[in-house]
């Protein structure tokens, strides 16, 4: 009959709601960390934790810094919805007048005065806020700003890492069940950049130390023209390259590749360039020899690792080469009418054998040729075999623009980005050492 009430839900009907809520809750959870956890930089990371969050407390715009309390660094400002100059208009606004800006400028460990972990801070109402900075109400009103909601991102080992704010264009606030959703999501999202965070921070070390540990600058020869090209790994491979003046205006060149990766291998490869050097310097018009003091230094002192190497002594005059290889992958000569692999002998790594030899070869590269020396990160791919990166190569160096044969960094660079259009593969140096003989 109209006007009585309908049956009332008992205790075990409500019960069933509020668990069918807590699944509904933990299940839109775990889809929105996995799609977190597939994230493999800061900045895909910080802009997914955005999205998610909006979807979580209903907001449209947002906004993600990280700052880590350590002060190491990066440091990142990453917008939702927002122009770069709206994000820069709220960059302006200071610190303690912002929600954000209250998590960022806590204890380093993003902790609360208790010593509890920081919580979301909401502010429902920007214009009655009465802790608000006349600036910070100037921009918000500008930017069509009437509430936020902020987030710290704090991990347990690293501390606080940032904060993550989402703002509303009309007064409000995420009901107190969509508050701790976020919390919950905000915790696994700092754990998640701080893995991240530590990857780069490893991955710019490994960087540092690799270009310590390779040449400055490239020395001038006259009659060969070098450039060079090398992207390092997120791990820090063991590629390295050298060019070094040798006597009566020759030239030693040389690229190759220690096994195994981080901060081991990088001391290996600055040890066997070191002796490569000493040993081109005493007998490099001999290839093999050097090769040779080479293979049986690292027998010696390396026992268990292996490396690749190749090395070529460059008389200019009469533009010849000589070479020797171990392992490596054969030189690449580019030229007018010309693109072809030069033909060496098949060889072991060194540090495979009891006794490494291997003869060595002569080339005699035209006027205008380029050879390029390159270590085998630039043919990898996955489920490929090398005959594939081969032919990949040869064909990127048969089309080198005529305009740019001229110029080694050029041909280079023309290789590299048509067979690595993204970078170095995961995990792998490259190296491309071009020698263009005038």
């Amino acid at each position: 009959m109209p006007g009585l009430a309908g049956p009332a839900l008992g205790p075990g009907a409500l019960i069933q709601d509020r668990l069918a809520g807590w699944v509904s809750d933990l299940s839109t959870l775990h889809e929105l960390t996995e799609r977190l956890a597939r994230t493999g930089t800061l900045d895909e990371a910080l802009r997914e934790v955005l999205r998610a969050g909006a979807a979580l407390v209903g907001a449209r715009r947002g906004l993600a810094v990280l700052e880590p309390a350590d002060g190491q660094g990066p440091t990142a400002t990453v917008g939702l919805g927002l122009a770069h100059h709206e994000i820069g208009a709220l960059e302006t606004v200071p610190r303690a007048a912002t929600a954000h800006g209250r998590l960022l400028e806590g204890p380093a460990d993003g902790c609360g005065p208790d010593g509890r972990p920081a919580e979301p801070v909401a502010v429902p109402d920007l214009a009655l806020d009465p802790e608000l900075d006349p600036r910070h109400r100037g921009v918000a009103a500008r930017l069509g700003i009437a509430a936020s909601f902020a987030v710290p991102l704090t991990a347990e080992a690293a501390g606080r890492l940032g904060a993550a704010v989402w703002l509303y264009d009309e007064p409000a606030e995420p009901t107190e069940a969509r508050r701790h959703l976020a919390g919950l999501y905000g915790r696994y999202a700092a754990e998640h950049l701080a893995r991240l965070l530590e990857v780069e921070r490893t991955k710019a070390r490994m960087a540092v130390l690799t270009e310590e540990l390779l040449p400055t600058r490239l020395p001038y020869v006259p009659g060969v023209r070098l450039a060079v090209r090398h992207l390092t790994g997120p791990q820090g491979g063991g590629d390295w390259y050298d060019a070094l003046p040798l006597p009566e205006g020759t030239l030693g060149l040389a690229v190759g590749s220690v096994s195994g990766s981080g901060p081991a291998a990088l001391a290996a490869m600055g040890r066997l360039r070191a002796s490569l050097r000493a040993y081109a310097v005493m007998e490099g018009e001999d290839p093999v020899a050097v090769l040779s003091d080479l293979e049986l230094l690292l027998r010696l002192t390396e026992p268990a690792r292996s490396a690749t190497a190749l090395f070529a002594y460059v008389e200019p005059e009469p533009r010849k080469m000589t070479l020797a290889g171990a392992g490596h992958t054969p030189p690449l000569v580019v030229g007018e009418r010309r693109t072809e692999f030069v033909e060496t002998s098949l060889s072991a790594p060194l540090g495979m054998l009891a006794c490494w030899e291997a003869p060595s070869v002569e080339i005699t590269p035209a006027s205008g040729e380029t050879v390029l020396l390159y270590t085998d990160g630039l043919l990898r791919r996955a489920d490929e075999p090398a005959d594939r990166g081969f032919a990949r190569l040869h064909a990127a160096a048969a089309t080198v623009p005529r305009a740019d044969r001229a110029d080694p960094g050029a041909v280079a660079d023309h290789v590299l980005h048509t067979l690595l259009p993204d970078g170095a593969p995961a995990g792998e140096d490259v190296v491309i050492l071009a020698a263009r003989f005038d």
